[in-house]
C-alpha cells in the first residue's frame, strides 16, 4: 500500500466509490451524510462498499466492523485507522 497514502485519499475513493454505486452527485456526499438516512443505500449497497475498501485497500472487514459504519466519516476513518494514513 503506498505510505503516502492520506484521509483525503481514502475520502475521495469513498465519495467517489458512492457516487458511482447509488448515482448521485458526488458534491452531495461530506463526511457526515449517513450511508441509509441521506443516501438510501440498503444493505447490499453497504457490502459492496466493504467489499470495495477490502480490495482497493487491502483490508479485513469483519461484519460487526461493517455493521458500525453509519457516516461516510466512519468509513474513512476505519479504513484510514487500518492503514495507518497521515491526516
Amino acid at each position: 500500500m503506498n505510505d503516502a497514502l492520506s484521509r483525503a485519499d481514502v475520502l475521495q475513493k469513498v465519495r467517489e466509490h458512492l457516487s458511482t454505486e447509488l448515482e448521485i452527485p458526488i458534491d452531495q456526499i461530506s463526511e457526515s451524510t449517513r450511508m441509509r438516512e441521506d443516501l438510501d443505500a440498503d444493505s447490499l449497497d453497504l457490502y459492496e462498499l466493504v467489499m470495495e475498501l477490502e480490495d482497493t485497500y487491502g483490508i479485513s472487514v469483519s461484519e460487526e466492523e461493517a455493521a458500525d459504519i453509519e457516516t461516510v466519516a466512519q468509513a474513512v476513518d476505519f479504513v484510514a485507522g487500518r492503514l495507518g494514513a497521515a491526516a
